[in-house]
């Protein structure tokens, strides 16, 4: 049967770090920018700085407050593995990106998605609903991406100064006809996917992102 199309389109990219200023001062050597202060999640236990990569896209350093109280569900983005916060532990990287769609309610009918329970988030004045998986891992270690649905007219953009840099592509080894790839291309996401050709359905995800350096890639 034939899985019903959502429609989405890139939000954002999420950088995990091991503490916001690491995460901040990271993206600032490579990009050659600052980002700004986000705010707290409080029911997330993480904080956040962002940088806008154009347009109505942007990145997310996001990394454990330490002075929140812990959640009471698995914090997102895969930031409770024990494996992932070993990695951080190395430095910052590029844990997953995240898709938005007027219409989060369609995302069960995806079969990648379909244990995803969707809640309501606020910080600020921002509000939005978000998919999170059961055990807060990142969708396909991070090459499918989590779900947003804005609320209200609001976004995180709206704010943000224009960096010079600007979102390129996503490079992800997507085998055709893999079930990944499928359920990108569900999403109607696959034009944002560049592919080396690898025969695995999915090993790695890495942002192209042009700077006034050149392009980067994180």
């Amino acid at each position: 049967m034939r899985t019903s199309p959502i429609r989405c389109e890139l939000d954002h990219l999420v950088v995990g770090a091991q503490s916001l200023d690491e995460g901040a001062g990271y993206i600032a050597d490579l990009l050659g920018v600052s980002p700004v202060k986000g705010g707290v999640h409080p029911n997330m236990g993480t904080h956040n700085v962002l940088l806008s990569l154009g347009g109505s896209v942007y990145l997310e350093v996001i990394a454990i407050n330490p002075d929140g109280d812990p959640p009471e569900h698995p914090r997102w983005f895969s930031l409770d593995n024990p494996t992932v916060r070993q990695t951080l532990e190395q430095g910052p990287r590029l844990l997953t990106w995240v898709a938005r769609t007027p219409d989060i309610s369609g995302l069960k009918r995806l079969e990648s998605y379909a244990s995803c329970d969707v809640r309501e988030m606020s910080r600020g004045d921002l509000r939005w609903l978000f998919a999170f998986t059961p055990d807060g891992e990142c969708p396909g270690d991070g090459v499918l991406p989590h779900v947003i649905e804005w609320r209200g007219n609001v976004h995180p953009t709206d704010t943000l100064p224009d960096s010079q840099c600007r979102f390129k592509s996503l490079k992800a080894n997507l085998a055709p006809g893999g079930s990944m790839g499928s359920t990108i291309a569900a999403m109607g996401l696959n034009p944002l996917l560049t592919s080396p050709g690898s025969k695995n359905d999915a090993v790695g995800l890495h942002a192209v992102i042009k700077t006034p350096r050149g392009e980067i890639v994180l």
